[in-house]
């Protein structure tokens, strides 16, 4: 969709989306004021509403964790979609047909149907592995699945099936569909150049192996034409494997991870994984969050196991809210997806010492993005899998319960390395935990750590605290911070909500001016901006940012959406938290009491200033006494109790 069209459409649905009625499908909301609705904000556990919806301005806003934003924003959060997925989802609700797709570029429409295509063809292999597996030669493929403890249902919940040993058959179902250009964008086959000859041989033996199928869904009818000389054959990648289908999060099929049967050292990997496509980055993929967000959602905390195996007899076990790292170690981007759900996780690694490690480097990752976490070590030898199998459900449940907290884990960790028997040892033991105590946001949590790992490794509690005092030093990036809505004045709240009647009042075209001699009315917009454009009142302010947003908006905004205008994340929280109190109505003895108010604040400002500049040494007598004089004017403002003119 062009720009254009796909702005005009977003605006004209927005119009007719009634934001409180959408949310109320997911928030039961309850009336809090003439615009206001509350409720329980669905993307943090709280039991004392804090979410709030503004009927007018068409925004929400939650106190509890500050995420705000319009109808859009609101239907991505919660349903864990792109905007277009957004848009598409509020056009059903409220039976508004979408606009013709069109595109800004032919290569930006070759990338959409490529992509389109690839997610076909994904389809089609996830049916042509289900048929292997069900036919003669996928025996050895149940057998190892039965072995594993997985029954009819779970294979088919998990669309697992089977690659057969030949390279072409699945190539030869595919072609009938799609070229071959697009299945080698496909991840699904590999390829080599031929010469004539070899190509040659690779027909003859190509419909060999399609009359030994003896099947007609397998025999392509490409086969019995001849391939080009010297054309690069392509085969199957996955040949003798279980085939484990991976689906991004809305369910789709992207790419495949492959067990093999064979016990031939040439048969490659144990397991072999889709490479990078199109429509497919490892590290962008958390496997069976498709089946398990909305567990996730409700039980408000995740398992993340590290195979497809282990989560498959997780899940199956009845623990639906598992998830896996795809053919990969756990990434950032794997940490925010996942952080959408619940920001709770418990983490359950292989205990061996490649487990432990990647156990810490997940958990790292984790810390920095505020989970809460807690691990989950198995005995010696059980991975999840085998430990279900062994010891069953109820077992697992159990340990699940008595998982530690992740610091608790790394201690214990540390305290097995090195065994504090002597200074050497504790100092070795200190260094292991400092780089994790040192992502730790929250100067408490961290202090509470100290006192923790102080007692556990027999350590002073101050000298550990000066420790992570100098390492938190380094942490400028993440040190604890007064947020700018804790810092903004009553005056600043003012002047920001007449601000934002600008564009209130141009949406809904009753801007008036005083003409035929009638009184102008009031308008706070104007009267702010005169007041903060021409004595610049809000440089130096907590709010300065919002407010150089709104004014640079000005009376000239073509848009309605005060939410817009903002340039940043914060700015646009706390411009929600203020107009969610609009309770107090605006009039002209109320802004120009605000700005009378940021004039006294300035005054203070330069009246300090001025104190300080006199300390100085080595001023002249005649900056002394301009310094004076200034002084005297500024005390003189600052007494002035109507003090209605701007200082001069």
């Amino acid at each position: 969709m062009t720009s254009t069209s796909s702005d005009n459409f977003k605006e004209t649905l927005k119009q007719q989306a009634d934001i409180v009625r959408i949310v109320g499908d997911y928030v039961k909301l309850k009336k809090a004021g003439a615009q206001n609705f509350s409720g329980l904000c669905p993307f943090h556990a709280e039991k004392t509403p804090s979410f709030s919806v503004h009927a007018t301005r068409q925004f929400f806003h939650c106190f509890g964790c500050g995420e705000s934003g319009d109808v859009f924003t609101f239907i991505q959060k919660v349903e864990n979609i792109t905007f277009p997925e957004a848009v598409r989802l509020i056009a059903q609700k409220l039976g508004v047909p979408m606009p013709k797709v069109s595109f800004s570029s032919p290569a930006e429409a070759r990338d959409a149907q490529v992509r389109m295509a690839l997610l076909d063809v994904h389809v089609r292999a996830v049916a042509f592995f289900q048929e292997c597996l069900r036919r003669p030669e996928g025996a050895n493929a149940r057998e190892y699945l039965k072995g594993r403890g997985l029954d009819d249902e779970t294979i088919a919940r998990f669309r697992i099936g089977y690659a057969p040993d030949s390279g072409f058959l699945l190539r030869d179902a595919l072609r009938r569909e799609f070229d071959e250009e697009l299945l080698r964008e496909s991840g699904l086959f590999s390829w080599k150049e031929s010469s004539q000859r070899g190509a040659v041989a690779e027909s003859r033996e190509l419909r060999a192996e399609s009359s030994d199928a003896n099947s007609e869904s397998f025999s392509p009818e490409a086969s019995s034409q001849k391939p080009e000389a010297a054309a690069p054959a392509i085969y199957s990648k996955f040949r003798n494997r279980v085939m484990f289908p991976i689906c991004n999060d809305q369910g789709k099929v992207i790419a495949f991870t492959g067990r093999t049967l064979s016990t031939d050292e040439k048969a490659g990997p144990k397991y072999l994984n889709s490479p990078e496509t199109p429509i497919y980055s490892k590290s962008r993929v958390l496997f069976n969050l498709d089946n398990a967000k909305e567990a996730i959602r409700k039980l408000e905390y995740s398992i993340l196991v590290e195979g497809q195996m282990d989560c498959i007899s997780v899940y199956a076990a009845g623990f639906h809210n598992v998830i896996a790292s795809s053919g990969t170690a756990f990434t950032e981007l794997q940490a925010k997806l996942l952080g959408r759900f619940s920001k709770n996780v418990v983490v359950n690694f292989d205990p061996d010492t490649a487990g432990a490690r990647a156990t810490e480097r997940t958990l790292g990752l984790l810390v920095e993005e505020e989970f809460n976490i807690r691990v989950l070590t198995l005995e010696t030898g059980f991975d999840p899998d085998l430990f279900i199998r062994r010891k069953g459900k109820d077992a697992y449940g159990a340990a699940l319960k008595h998982s530690q907290k992740y610091f608790d884990y790394l201690i214990d960790r540390a305290r097995a390395m090195f065994p504090v028997r002597n200074s050497e040892s504790k100092v070795k033991a200190v260094n292991h935990l400092l780089p994790h105590i040192q992502r730790v946001p929250s100067r408490i949590v961290r202090d509470e750590l100290a006192l923790e790992i102080s007692q556990k490794l027999g350590i002073d509690s101050a000298v550990l605290r000066q420790e992570l005092k100098h390492a938190a030093t380094t942490r400028s990036a993440t040190q604890v911070k007064a947020t700018a809505e804790a810092q903004v004045t009553g005056a600043e709240r003012v002047l920001i909500r007449a601000l934002a009647s600008a564009t209130e009042m141009q949406s809904g075209g009753t801007r008036s001016s005083a003409r035929d001699g009638a009184e102008e009315e009031f308008d706070p917009a104007r009267q702010a901006q005169y007041a903060l454009q021409s004595e610049r009142l809000y440089e130096g302010l907590a709010s300065q940012s919002l407010l150089e947003a709104l004014l640079e908006a000005g009376t000239e905004t073509e848009t309605a959406d005060v939410m817009a205008l903002p340039k940043t994340e914060e700015d646009r929280r706390l411009l929600a938290s203020i107009l969610m109190h609009e309770e107090e109505e605006l009039t002209p003895e109320t802004v120009e009491g605000a700005v009378r108010a940021l004039r006294r604040i300035y005054l203070r400002r330069r009246l300090e200033e001025v104190q300080l500049a006199l300390q100085r040494p080595g001023l002249s007598m005649a900056e002394k006494q301009a310094f004076l004089q200034e002084k005297v004017r500024l005390k003189r403002a600052l007494m002035d109790p109507g003090m209605g003119e701007k200082a001069s």
